[in-house]
């Protein structure tokens, strides 16, 4: 039987060129040595009928796709330095609608201090949108170089674009993070020089983060109780019939920043977090719920090329 791409889904597909290329960094960002500092660079594609929802404006289209490239960034605590965009519209697509995609992605350059330094056009059915973008940092942080006893934590709240994705009032914290993410990069860089020992940014849900993250040998245990689930997000769950750990596990489109840091340094950190668990010596990614019983987390996110 001939294997498609869809039998095996993104993150095998990625392992299989990373195999197959000394040179790529397996982690959220390349990192290339360039006089005694490190060049960090990030690419990101988008496509509307997968990454824009139906009430998503042009100009929040083009302002996620910096989003999603400056998030990457900020998980490796880097400085921004340039954005490249590729851009491929329908020929019929209005121009006033193609002027808006464009402002929405200079307003988040101008958001992020990342001037917009070059990229490329094209004809598509639908309206695809490749970011790139470019930091400097002296010392990334990477994915998996936490130690045993580090704290588990993030930044601002997460499940809230995830539940966003499933309503329609516009005027509503969830469908805002939803619709307009914003990326760490100030905290990202603060992390770093706190000490922190490792990041990435949740795109793709808490659960597959923690997988991105482990190595061998490790675990983690997070709390449900550290979590922040509201009692009105358990409420807005329930009436539409969602799981609200699986979309706080599962569904991901927070752009926040998952990190870990040992204790002696959580004092130096100067932002808003919260400590969400434990890197452990397991070797699984674990939960305690609110009842204490504790339940192994699966290995499951957002994916490209999966059928659901």
């Amino acid at each position: 039987m001939t294997l498609k791409v869809s039998d095996i889904g993104e993150k095998e597909l990625v392992k299989y060129i990373i195999a197959n290329s000394n040179e790529i960094t397996p982690d959220d960002c390349a990192i290339t040595s360039l006089d005694g500092n490190n060049l960090i660079s990030t690419c990101d594609m988008m496509i509307q009928s997968r990454h824009f929802p139906d009430n998503m404006t042009y100009h929040e289209m083009g302002f996620k796709s910096v989003t999603a490239n400056v998030s990457d960034l900020a998980s490796m605590g880097a400085n921004p330095l340039g954005f490249l965009l590729s851009i491929a519209i329908p020929k019929d697509l209005d121009l006033d609608s193609f002027k808006q995609i464009i402002d929405g992605v200079l307003s988040a350059c101008n958001y992020y201090s990342i001037p917009l330094i070059g990229g490329d056009t094209n004809e598509a059915s639908e309206i695809i949108i490749s970011g790139t973008a470019l930091g400097l940092c002296d010392n990334p942080l990477l994915k998996d170089s936490y130690n045993d006893g580090d704290f588990l934590a993030v930044t601002g709240d997460i499940g809230h674009a995830a539940l966003g994705f499933n309503l329609n009032d516009r005027d509503n914290v969830y469908v805002e993070k939803a619709l307009k993410p914003i990326a760490r990069i100030n905290e990202g860089i603060l992390i770093k020089d706190a000490g922190a020992t490792s990041a990435t940014d949740i795109t793709d849900g808490l659960a597959s983060e923690l997988y991105e993250m482990k190595r061998e040998g490790f675990g983690f245990m997070i709390y449900e109780e550290k979590l922040g689930i509201s009692e009105q997000y358990k409420e807005i769950c329930e009436k539409l019939g969602l799981n609200y750990l699986d979309l706080i596990l599962h569904v991901g489109e927070d752009f926040e920043l998952l990190f870990t840091i040992g204790e002696d340094n959580l004092d130096k950190l100067n932002i808003d977090y919260n400590i969400i668990g434990k890197v452990n010596r397991s070797n699984k990614v674990e939960l305690t719920l609110e009842n204490s019983i504790v339940v192994e987390i699966k290995n499951k996110g957002y994916e490209h090329y999966v059928s659901e």
